[in-house]
């Protein structure tokens, strides 16, 4: 598509993964870790800042067991009605995911259910990476990726497809979330503050322990976007395409619209669009 549409100067190649059933690329990494394990009796559980959680309830129900989603308290209602309404069992735990996280471990060892993580699983890690085969095998001109990075699982996924290609990943994440700019910078994964704006789908603590050794090598560059950029990418995306992106979502967007990166002469630019799970009235308002 045209950049100029969202006022840039280049023109762009748009993965519509907020187009995905359940509105996020959450589904692969669910369903591939659930077709790869034999599922118990207890079914399956999960922590989730909500996408996450929504994908695996879709993917429990589609495949016929039972899934308890763990997402902390301030987790958006649009996010919660979705799990619910897949049928899963909600439990609100927690001011931030890694307690979610940890009841739901806690649960899973108390019931024998199958953990499903939300990043840091190579069955995860392996069906976000389908995002990186479709968009090669649908934009092969792509010079440069750029993918919102919370725990990692999606750009990790992209990057290992991606590795030993030209193509350049380049990660972005809000300022309030830098887990993987902080990680990169010490050489290891540590843990960072979570909060902005972005905080309900990007907020992991830390970025996970095997992406990190895909993004050591195989991301080019981190980039941080401010709360106001990503909220600026959102409306962009509604007044030019009527799509409606979330923070998380928008974020990748947010960092060609703010400058934050500039791409090289003759880049061919892709950028993945990832959640569209949010209130419309907060984008279009």
């Amino acid at each position: 598509m045209s950049g100029r549409d969202l006022g840039l100067g280049l023109d762009l190649i748009l993965k519509l993964e907020l187009l995905q059933a359940t509105g996020s690329f959450k589904p692969r990494g669910a369903f591939n870790r659930m077709l790869s394990a034999a599922l118990p009796a207890a079914g399956v559980a999960t922590a989730s800042g909500g996408n996450h959680g929504a994908a695996v309830a879709y993917a429990a129900r589609a495949l016929g067991v039972r899934a308890e989603v763990f997402c902390p308290v301030p987790t958006p209602v649009a996010k919660t009605t979705r799990i619910e309404g897949y049928g899963a069992v909600l439990h609100r735990v927690g001011a931030a995911y890694d307690e979610a996280r940890l009841a739901s471990e806690a649960r899973a060892a108390e019931t024998g259910a199958l953990i499903v993580h939300a990043y840091d699983q190579a069955e995860v890690l392996a069906g976000q990476g389908t995002v990186g085969l479709e968009l090669e095998q649908d934009a092969p001109e792509a010079t440069h990726v750029l993918v919102a990075t919370g725990g990692g699982g999606l750009i990790g996924g992209i990057a290992a497809w991606y590795a030993g290609t030209p193509v350049r990943i380049i990660s972005v994440e809000p300022e309030g979330c830098p887990t993987l700019a902080t990680a990169l910078r010490e050489g290891r994964p540590v843990p960072c503050p979570v909060g902005g704006v972005a905080a309900d789908s990007l907020g992991a603590r830390q970025v996970g322990g095997i992406m990190f050794a895909v993004a050591k090598d195989h991301v080019a560059q981190a980039v941080l976007v401010t709360d106001d950029a990503i909220r600026d990418a959102q409306r962009r995306l509604w007044d030019a395409l009527r799509l409606v992106a979330e923070p998380g979502g928008a974020t990748a967007l947010a960092a060609l619209t703010s400058g934050a990166w500039a791409p090289p002469a003759g880049a061919r630019v892709a950028v993945v669009l990832c959640g569209s799970n949010t209130d419309p009235a907060k984008v279009a308002g």
